[in-house]
């Protein structure tokens, strides 16, 4: 989902007093944020009970709700005051987030190249052969367009 979209997710909630944190260029998430984080892009807007309650692990009400206030400071969570029970929801969406991960995965790990990166990731034994013709079907995408771009 994007930040558009799930502004507009938000926007559309019955409830509209959505705070932001007041540094919009946050930091990557923690294993932990991750975690809450894909509880949020699947439920939608949640308080602190929802994701206890979705997550698989067993962790208690205050860690979970200092887990989300630490999202909130560091902009990956808005916030929502309105009600006795604030909600919470993600600041961008999964997408942009996963190519925030992979990009600094990308740059710390294999020095920039996304070459080695997918070389890598590709050489796993646990990549099926579905798995690998969507790749090349995206590739064969991203070539076209390229194609595309030069000639116009």
């Amino acid at each position: 989902m994007s930040t558009t979209q799930m502004m507009t997710t938000c926007a559309a909630w019955p409830r509209t007093q959505w705070t932001m944190p007041p540094d919009s260029d946050s930091p990557l998430p923690t294993d932990a944020e991750l975690q809450i984080l894909r509880v949020l892009w699947s439920r939608g807007p949640s308080t602190v009970r929802d994701v206890l309650e979705a997550l698989d692990e067993d962790q208690g009400y205050t860690t979970v709700l200092k887990h989300l206030q630490i999202m909130f400071d560091k902009g990956l969570a808005t916030r929502d005051e309105s009600g006795r029970a604030h909600v919470y929801a993600p600041a961008t969406g999964e997408a942009d987030t996963q190519r925030r991960l992979v990009e600094d995965l990308r740059d710390r790990a294999f020095g920039g190249s996304p070459e080695t990166l997918v070389m890598r990731a590709i050489s796993s034994e646990d990549v099926t052969e579905e798995e690998l013709d969507k790749i090349r079907a995206l590739l064969e995408e991203a070539d076209g367009e390229r194609d595309d771009a030069s000639s116009a």
